[in-house]
C-alpha cells in the first residue's frame, strides 16, 4: 500500500466501527490495491456507474483530460464490495483517499450496499457534480474520441475503459453505453 500518490484532502468522514466494507464500481473492481478478507458482488441504490469524470491525473492531464467512471445520481449500480479487517481499515481508506481524491473530482461517502440479505454500509466515491472535472453525460462518439487520445500516470485511457468492460462482462453485466464507447475506441481508424 505504499504508493507514491500525491497529497490529498482527508475527508471529514468517520469510518463505521468494526470491519470496513468498500464498494468498487470502476478500477477498484479489478485493481483494489488494498488487502481484504472477503469480496462479494453488491448493488448500490441511488447512483449509477457513468463515464462522467474528467481525469486530470490517472488517465489524462489537465491539458488533455481523459474520462473515468464515477457514481452519478439516480438508478443503481452493481459492483464489488470488499470487507477489510478492522485492524487494516484505516490503511485501506487512507490508500483510497490518496488514490481517488487526488483532486476534488470525487467525494468520499458512506452508503448502504446490498447483497442477498441485509445491507451493509460501505465506503465509496461519487462524482463531485460541483467540480470542473464533472463531465456529465457525453455523446458516445465524443467520449470515445476523448478516451482514444488520453493517457495519465496510471496508463492509457483506452486500457481503463476496456478493463472496465471486461470486468463487468465477467460479472455478467452488460453496460451498453460503456460497451459502445469501448467499441468505438477499439474500431477507430479500422
Amino acid at each position: 500500500m505504499n504508493s507514491p500518490l500525491p497529497d490529498y484532502t482527508i475527508p471529514d468522514l468517520s469510518l463505521p466501527p468494526g470491519d470496513l466494507w468498500i464498494f468498487g464500481y470502476g478500477s477498484v473492481m479489478w485493481r483494489p490495491g488494498f488487502d481484504y478478507e472477503e469480496r462479494r458482488t453488491a448493488r448500490l441504490h441511488g447512483y449509477h456507474r457513468s463515464l462522467c469524470v474528467w481525469s486530470w491525473v490517472h488517465r489524462g492531464t489537465e491539458d488533455s483530460p481523459g474520462l473515468v467512471l464515477g457514481l452519478d445520481v439516480g438508478g443503481s449500480c452493481n459492483g464489488i464490495a470488499y470487507r477489510v479487517r478492522e485492524s487494516e481499515k484505516h490503511d485501506a481508506a487512507d490508500y483510497l483517499y490518496r488514490r481517488e481524491l487526488v483532486t476534488d473530482g470525487y467525494e468520499a461517502m458512506l452508503h448502504p450496499v446490498h447483497f442477498e440479505g441485509s445491507p451493509v454500509t460501505a465506503l465509496c466515491f461519487r462524482a463531485n457534480r460541483g467540480h470542473p472535472q464533472y463531465a456529465g453525460k457525453l455523446d458516445h462518439r465524443h467520449a470515445a474520441d476523448v478516451v482514444r487520445r488520453s493517457a495519465g500516470v496510471s496508463g492509457a485511457n483506452p486500457e481503463y475503459v476496456a478493463s472496465a468492460v471486461e470486468q463487468l462482462r465477467a460479472m455478467g453485466i452488460n453496460d451498453r453505453a460503456l460497451g459502445t464507447i469501448n467499441e468505438l475506441v477499439r474500431t477507430a481508424g479500422s
